[in-house]
């Protein structure tokens, strides 16, 4: 992959709308397939604010806006999560919702498989218990 899409690959995935659609994609797939109940539990009954916020970390992660950062200070994701249980089962179901999203919303090349990279590695880091 060439520097520039690494270094940009919010712009090279097709920017705001193509998050938002990402993102929306994955959580109504979160609420649709029973194989995600394990990470759907976790989540409140609306999934506006997490949708928002997920597009709002992305966005910045990314290299576009940073738009989480600035409402939120500094993601710190694992410790955001840590009062959550999340393992390998929680990580699985996490990870097959957002591939299929991806699947669904992002054309195949360089910047897709890069995000997809960075995606499985925070979902494993989001671990905070074994099994």
């Amino acid at each position: 992959m060439s520097e520039a899409v690494e270094t940009d690959l919010y712009g090279a995935l097709g920017g705001e709308a193509a998050l938002r659609q990402l993102v929306a994609r994955f959580y109504a797939l979160m609420d649709e397939l029973p194989e995600a109940y394990v990470i759907r539990k976790l989540h409140q009954d609306d999934l506006g604010s997490a949708r928002e916020k997920l597009f709002e970390y992305f966005s910045g992660w990314l290299g576009g806006p940073p738009l989480y950062e600035s409402k939120y200070g500094h993601p710190r994701m694992r410790a955001r999560h840590m009062p959550f249980a999340i393992g390998v089962a929680e990580r699985d179901a996490w990870l097959m919702c957002m591939a299929q999203a991806f699947d669904e919303t992002l054309p195949p090349g360089p910047a897709r498989d890069a995000f997809w990279e960075r995606v499985v590695a925070l979902a494993d880091w989001m671990r905070n218990r074994e099994g």
